[in-house]
């Protein structure tokens, strides 16, 4: 199943010609997330991957440069006549931002599922876990986790049919975790037919933070973290000031965390982006800093690492 990231605004507080606010577009197969909605989100969404199909947003934080395009895009939902249900998760103060937003663009005319969450696990599927930590930015704050649950190893057919199993259903028994009986009365577990389970990705975004023992934690092993990386260590005052990270210290939240990929992103225009990327990597050589549409393509880990791709 494949599995990317759209990075659709990548500025910090304030946007630039060139970087947008804060949203990013996390796509699953048919699902797609969006994490954050800042300024601007649905004409990126329109110049990259369209409006529709987007089926959850989560807000990391409520400061406006980060939820100010939602009002407009759940405009746009309805003016459009969507009838699919959208969820919409946030931490505490979204019911009253959203009565907020209702004055000025009514309520949605579609089924709108709204819930302030916390710490811990938010949502459960048959294949995945969507789960939260709290950040460290002044405010309630999460960030957050979509992990996949472990896959079933790779099947060997031939070793089926060595043992007595014909081809067909039994097939399907063994690979679903069943034992099989052969004709001959010969019981054939499923670990003698196939590898053991391999690992589901796990990607996490932050949302704007200091760096934090909650976030080193949700993202132990992740195969992505995009971390807030406001500033370079030139501006460690202004970071603490503010509650943001440098460059630098995202790069040692990675490292510590033990993730496979690290992506910057909420970038100040103090700083050129060579700058604040080759401050990350002298921690954590291979940190990659998007523009605004670049997309991130998460393999299976057994595949390698994430790759970017550029617009």
């Amino acid at each position: 199943m494949d599995l990317h990231l759209v990075f659709l605004g990548t500025a910090g507080a304030t946007p630039t010609v060139d970087r947008g606010s804060p949203a990013v577009l996390l796509a699953r197969g048919g699902e797609r997330t969006l994490i954050d909605c800042g300024e601007g989100t649905q004409r990126q969404l329109m110049r990259s991957v369209g409006l529709a199909r987007i089926g959850m947003i989560l807000l990391t934080h409520l400061h406006g440069d980060h939820y100010l395009g939602l009002p407009g895009l759940l405009k746009t939902y309805s003016l459009l006549g969507r009838e699919e249900p959208l969820l919409l998760f946030g931490p505490s103060g979204l019911y009253e931002m959203l009565r907020d937003a209702e004055r000025l663009v009514g309520r949605p005319r579609f089924p709108f599922l709204v819930e302030e969450v916390g710490e811990g696990t938010v949502l459960e599927t048959e294949d995945l876990w969507l789960k939260t930590a709290p950040t460290d930015h002044g405010l309630p704050g999460l960030a957050w986790c979509l992990e996949e649950k472990s896959r079933p190893g790779m099947f060997h057919p031939e070793r089926a049919v060595a043992l007595g199993i014909q081809p067909g259903p039994d097939f399907g028994r063994l690979q679903r975790g069943e034992t099989v009986t052969t004709a001959d009365g010969r019981e054939v577990k499923p670990e003698e037919v196939m590898d053991v389970s391999r690992a589901g990705r796990k990607v996490v975004v932050t949302g704007d933070t200091r760096p934090c023992a909650s976030v080193v934690e949700l993202a132990a092993g992740a195969s992505v973290l995009v971390h807030d990386s406001t500033f370079g260590m030139s501006e460690i005052d202004r970071a603490l000031e503010t509650g943001h990270s440098t460059a630098r210290e995202a790069a040692e939240v990675a490292q510590a965390a033990g993730v496979g990929t690290l992506v910057l992103t909420h970038i100040s225009s103090r700083h050129s982006w060579r700058e604040l990327r080759d401050e990350a990597r002298e921690v954590f050589p291979g940190a990659l800093l998007p523009r605004d549409l670049d997309t991130l393509v998460v393999p299976y880990p057994e595949k390698g690492r994430a790759r970017l791709e550029r617009v």
